[in-house]
């Protein structure tokens, strides 16, 4: 997809982060922005600041673990702008620590929104990327943590793992429809992910108490805006993978090199064959 202009993106956890540097991005690109968030202030906060910056966007107040109010969603998407081409599965949240001290919620919340808003995402708007063929792009935010693991980290990582592979079969699935996948890896991004907490059901830890403003607090790392910018250079290429921080080249290398060391044996050249088609080649 060379040009996002006119090209309608609708963007989960749109109202702050990652999701917001991606609307400012693509907006300024020219493509119509829908913005679907769990908060409503956030949402609100966000239209303001992207029609300050003369990007007219609509939003969508969004659970993404609920299947019909993301079918809700694409339909009066579908109807208010007529398409839907570009899809961010971008919503996600985070619950540290290490892995002998979570709980049973904690996962159940983290997997639910990580990768089960992902899937939401992709089956919901499936038929509808594919009527668009070669036009219509998928980008999901996995993370550098999707591509090794990290100690404190066992539940995000387990959820984004399931993304990029998630994601690769997919742009095997796709190959033939013409619609494109990428997977979006980054590393420290300055984004509240840290007071995911914020947003947690009482049903699954949450406190029930008002949450805080989700741009009180960001972390220090590359700002949205800079990484929306590698993710447009990237759908405009058609890259697959989208990764950011290349402080992290070396580590995930290694962790490539060991797995590539750990195989025994001879291949046998029919079993080859039979793999290579079940792998679309990257």
């Amino acid at each position: 997809m060379t040009s996002v202009s006119n090209k309608t993106a609708f963007i989960t956890g749109g109202a702050s982060g990652i999701g917001l540097g991606i609307a400012h991005v693509f907006g300024l690109a020219g493509a119509r922005i829908v913005i679907a968030d769990i908060e409503q202030q956030a949402l609100d906060r966000a239209t303001a600041a992207l029609a300050a910056s003369n990007i007219e966007a609509s939003a969508v107040l969004l659970d993404v673990t609920d299947r019909n109010a993301f079918a809700a969603a694409r339909a009066d998407v579908v109807a208010r702008h007529g398409a839907v081409h570009l899809l961010f599965n971008n919503a996600g949240v985070n619950v540290p620590g290490p892995l002998h001290q979570v709980a049973f919620r904690d996962w159940d919340w983290v997997l639910g929104v990580n990768l089960g808003g992902v899937i939401n995402g992709v089956t919901t708007f499936l038929p509808e990327l594919m009527r668009h063929g070669s036009e219509a792009h998928v980008i999901n935010t996995a993370s550098v943590g999707g591509l090794v693991g990290m100690r404190s980290l066992g539940i995000y990582n387990t959820s984004k793992f399931a993304v990029v592979g998630l994601s690769e079969a997919l742009r095997a699935d796709l190959e033939p429809h013409g619609v494109k996948v990428s997977v979006l890896c980054p590393g420290v991004v300055a984004t509240a992910l840290g007071q995911s907490e914020r947003n947690r059901p009482v049903s699954l830890g949450g406190s029930g108490k008002a949450p805080p403003t989700a741009d009180a607090a960001h972390a220090a790392g590359m700002t949205p805006i800079e990484l929306a910018q590698q993710v447009l250079a990237a759908v405009q290429a058609d890259q697959f993978y989208i990764s950011s921080h290349a402080e992290f080249r070396e580590l995930v290398g290694q962790r490539n090199d060991a797995v590539q060391a750990s195989f025994r044996g001879e291949a046998d050249p029919a079993a080859v064959d039979a793999m290579r088609a079940l792998v679309l080649p990257f």
